[in-house]
């Protein structure tokens, strides 16, 4: 698809279509989606706010809502099923990036290497976090897309922040509720008073992000359509996450 006016299209029109820019979002989606695993869901940070005292929180917070944003993307300019299948290309990457892990981790270390134990401590823990982040991932970004695309046919294409921030709410719930019990119940550092803390402050921030980016979200969601040329409403969508065809 190219350039040009826009014109709305049931999502079953576009199969097999092509697009200038949708292999880039879904690159970009894939990268958060992994970085956000490596380097940020295992630490939780801590800082002291006005007023209200030590806050924590998991670091992945600061990039991690953005998968969610390009989700929201994804789904409002391409239709639910490319979205769907850019959730299992990032399902599967970030499978295969535990598998690495886990390897890496397990090779025998050189004699003279010292920094056998700082690698473990670092990415020794990252299956067990992977598996909680790809079960949630998994529910949430379905979950995600599903919802904002319903919205987008029961409110004809408006009110594109309600829809945004009413999936997110729905998608982020869903990925705190199953993401922080199922990587760090029983986990040294992570007693169950902090988990919890940190799950509904994650939940919160991470639908305030949502909501921050909103403009943004805007922006890109306008050039998009106006470059692809394309309104996509998902009236003929089959719904099921268990495919990947477009």
């Amino acid at each position: 698809m190219s350039g040009g006016r826009m014109q709305a299209v049931e999502g079953e029109a576009l199969r097999g279509a092509h697009f200038r820019y949708f292999d880039f979002v879904m690159a970009a989606f894939v990268t958060i989606l992994l970085l956000s695993n490596v380097l940020g869901a295992g630490k939780r940070a801590e800082i002291d706010l006005p007023l209200i005292g030590l806050w924590p929180f998991g670091a992945g917070i600061l990039f991690f809502p953005l998968s969610y944003v390009l989700g929201d993307v994804l789904t409002e300019v391409y239709g639910y099923a490319r979205a769907r299948r850019c959730i299992w290309a990032g399902f599967v990457a970030t499978l295969f990036m535990a598998a690495m892990s886990w390897v890496v981790v397990a090779l025998p270390p050189a004699s003279d290497w010292p920094g056998q134990g700082a690698y473990e401590s670092v990415f020794g823990q990252v299956p067990r976090i992977v598996f909680a982040s790809v079960v949630a991932f998994w529910l949430g970004e379905f979950a995600n897309s599903y919802v904002l695309a319903r919205m987008k046919l029961a409110t004809e294409g408006r009110h594109l922040w309600m829809r945004t921030i009413g999936s997110t709410i729905v998608g982020q719930g869903l990925d705190s509720l199953v993401f922080y019990p199922l990587a760090f119940y029983g986990a040294p550092g992570w007693p169950v008073e902090a988990m919890l803390w940190v799950m509904v402050s994650q939940f919160a921030l991470k639908v305030s992000w949502e909501v921050l980016l909103t403009p943004v979200t805007y922006a890109v969601v306008g050039f998009l359509k106006r470059r692809e040329g394309v309104d996509v409403y998902d009236s003929g969508t089959d719904f099921s996450p268990f495919r990947a065809a477009v």
